[in-house]
């Protein structure tokens, strides 16, 4: 790359040596190194499959080969040419998660009676793994720290963004347990008494659960699935080491961390069971007890009945837990405020949101990830009813004009939210009215007038997807969706943004595993042994289809190409050098904060 000169190089190193206290010689010698694509081993050197299937018959995991990237020429149009190989410059390397499902799988305000009701209905309230999500949390945290080196070009990763789903249940120990994984914080996950598992998966009576010190006599042990004596101790006693990301991240609301279980308002009733000591263990009592704090229009008489049974265990036929303060279910400014609480390294403070959003209770924003490229967190989430979403009209009007001021400056721009343009559908109202609800043929309509926006980016369905939003005429931009840390194939995503230098950019999408093994050792119960577990047990899920949340082939390792939306020599060599030079250092930086 022509770029720096040699005394602009040393004055960049020296400026950001003193800017993150990292030694300038030190520094130097590392940004001098050439960039050289990652050695690191991704899904483009090998993947993990499910063995051949069987019948209601428990399956394993085993490696298979590589996928290279396809190229996809939906939105450009036409054939590309094929000497941009040669040619081509990083503009962004950057990271996707999404729907990481943090769980307090103790708290007696969990839903996970309900899939002994309906299966199909209320299958995200209860899985096998649900007392394994910060294992699989961490080494995904430790996947994306490995890879902040771009396998295709050898660019620093500038950013990674967080999509949604962070807690599952508004737990405030979810929300911290989150934010603790991506900072590099120690997290023991147990609530309640310290070192012992109380809930659904030890009472014999719960017979809708999976049980892994005996599965006889569930439905889990007709599948096959194994006897797993001890998880559930090491589980919950074992203190989770997590590397941190080395990158900035920014995050934006998902749908279960706006409403319980992503889909129904929080009652005053739902808080008191959150601390409480009661827990059903069967449908009877929850039903009598639980359910009964959600009636519709309860009278006075119900509501106190029901707050003296929350609050002086009066609950009937309930198993007795230890209560703990910390299950506390968040406010919705709360969540905000809890990323600006975040440490200021690597940043940036807020992880998007800002003071402003916390006094104002505005819930979106936009930041600059670098000098050219812009990115617009949006919150699709519904407080009303419902686990899909809307663009509520002032965020599709602010989207709007912030895509336009961005068009006018030559930045490229990236659209954050939970939701996919399969979701956007949900029309719940206040009874007091509210603004109008933007939905997905309205909402992508916009987006393709703005052909600096070149990418969409999202999660909620748990499958790897890629849909092209071609515009009749020519241009349109690309809806990147990606899976989950909670359900297989536990994937995430990177993404590189790349100069063509021929009047096309690309976007390369390579689909991520986090770093457990693929193949799971029997008894191995250590920190990375039950993420490898979580991911099997997830292979396993009967009442969906886990080889289907893989996505076609179409679907994870691509080369999305689209016509350049200004003229990219704009974005001069030695600026895009100077960003990619402070995108290292930051990285740098980590690694000598973490020896």
């Amino acid at each position: 790359m022509a770029g720096l000169s040699r005394r602009a190089f040393l004055a960049a190193s020296a400026g950001l040596g003193a800017a993150l206290g990292v030694p300038q010689q030190a520094l130097a010698q590392r940004l001098a190194d050439p960039l050289t694509p990652s050695a690191i081993p991704t899904t483009l050197d090998q993947t993990i499959l499910l063995t051949t299937p069987k019948n209601r018959q428990y399956r394993y995991l085993a490696t298979g080969p590589g996928e290279p990237y396809i190229p996809r020429y939906d939105v450009l149009g036409k054939a590309a040419d094929a000497g941009r190989v040669n040619r081509r410059r990083s503009l962004a390397y950057l990271g996707h998660l999404s729907d990481m499902h943090i769980m307090d799988a103790q708290s007696p305000a969990r839903l996970d009676i309900m899939v002994g009701q309906s299966e199909s209905l209320w299958a995200g309230s209860f899985r096998p793994q649900d007392t394994l999500t910060v294992n699989v949390a961490a080494a995904m945290a430790d996947a994306m720290r490995t890879v902040q080196f771009s396998p295709l070009t050898g660019a620093p990763m500038a950013a990674a963004f967080n999509t949604g789903d962070s807690a599952d249940m508004m737990s405030s120990l979810e929300l911290r347990w989150y934010i603790d994984v991506l900072d590099g914080v120690p997290i023991t996950p147990n609530s309640g008494k310290a070192g012992v598992y109380e809930g659904v998966q030890v009472w014999a009576e719960s017979t809708f659960a999976y049980h892994p010190e005996d599965p006889a006599n569930d439905p889990y042990g007709v599948y096959g699935f194994p006897t797993l004596p001890g998880m559930l101790q090491s589980a919950v006693s074992q203190t989770v080491e997590s590397v941190g990301l080395s990158m900035p991240w920014y995050a934006v609301y998902g749908n279960h961390d706006t409403d319980f279980l992503g889909a129904i308002a929080v009652s005053d009733g739902l808080r008191r069971f959150a601390l409480g000591d009661r827990k059903a263990s069967t449908w009877q009592p929850f039903a009598a007890n639980f359910l009964g704090a959600w009636a519709t229009n309860p009278s006075p008489i119900t509501q106190y009945l029901h707050a003296v049974r929350s609050n002086f265990g009066r609950q009937t036929d309930m198993r007795s837990v230890t209560a703990d303060p910390a299950r506390k279910l968040f406010e919705s400014v709360e969540f905000m405020q809890a990323h600006l609480d975040s440490p200021a390294t690597p940043g940036p403070v807020g992880h998007g949101f800002t003071a402003d959003n916390v006094a104002t209770g505005k819930t979106y924003w936009v930041s600059d990830v670098s000098p050219y490229l812009r990115v617009f967190g949006l919150d699709t989430c519904n407080q009303v009813a419902g686990p899909d979403g809307a663009v509520p009209e002032d965020q599709f009007t602010w989207l709007q004009d912030g895509l336009e001021q961005a068009r006018a400056q030559n930045k490229l721009a990236i659209v954050l939210s939970h939701h996919n343009s399969t979701t956007l559908e949900n029309e719940a109202q206040s009874v007091f009215g509210g603004q109008r609800l933007i939905h997905a043929e309205e909402f992508v309509a916009m987006v393709q007038e703005y052909p600096n926006c070149i990418a969409w980016l999202n999660g909620h369905t748990h499958i790897n997807t890629i849909t092209p939003h071609a515009k009749a005429g020519g241009g349109g931009f690309w809806e990147i969706t990606t899976a989950s840390c909670i359900d297989f194939p536990q994937q995430q995503q990177l993404l590189e943004v790349v100069d063509n230098r021929d009047g096309t950019l690309s976007i390369f999408t390579t689909t991520l595993d986090h770093t457990s093994t693929p193949e799971w050792t029997p008894a191995d119960y250590s920190q990375t042994g039950l993420a490898s577990l979580s991911r099997q047990l997830s292979a396993n899920d009967w009442i969906e289809n886990p080889p289907m949340r893989m996505g076609s082939p179409l679907d994870r390792n691509c080369e999305l190409l689209l016509p350049a939306p200004f003229d990219l020599t704009t974005i001069a060599d030695a600026d895009l050098e100077k960003a990619q030079l402070a995108a290292k250092a930051r990285l740098v930086a980590a690694e000598k904060g973490s020896a």
